[in-house]
């Protein structure tokens, strides 16, 4: 193919904040062709609970596996940080990202209707034991 897919993680993981706890908390930034495509962040919702927060990849870079990647770096993380559950919150309409996040094992928990941008939505809670 002659792309460079650059792995989600260790040499692009980014630490966030100054906080007493920032081993706990990590951003990935993902890279196709030296461009950044995508993100994902761990951050701590509980003690032992971290959310997986802003899953994002670019349209024109889907279908290389980067979201799956991102999401599979995030649960590990926070597995070798010592979380013991990981949660995220998703909109219905996001197919592509709730079919990764059913992949990785996530479980839908609840969900509720909300007015969001003019658009009627159902937010979802995910979750999954590590």
């Amino acid at each position: 193919m002659g792309r460079d897919l650059r792995g989600p993680g260790r040499p692009d993981r980014r630490r966030l904040g100054s906080t007493p706890r920032p081993k706990r908390e990590a951003a990935w930034i993902a890279e196709l062709d030296g461009e950044p495509v995508g993100c994902v962040f761990c951050t701590k919702k509980e003690e032992t609970v971290a959310k997986l927060r802003l899953l994002l990849v670019e349209p024109w870079a889907r279908g290389f596996g980067i979201g799956t990647r991102l999401v599979a770096e995030c649960v590990e993380f926070a597995r070798g940080v010592g979380y013991e559950r990981i949660t995220l919150w998703t909109n219905h309409v996001l197919t592509d990202a709730r079919r990764i996040y059913e992949r990785a094992s996530f479980r839908l928990a609840d969900e509720e209707p909300h007015r969001s941008f003019g658009h009627d939505l159902v937010g979802q809670n995910w979750w999954r034991e590590l």
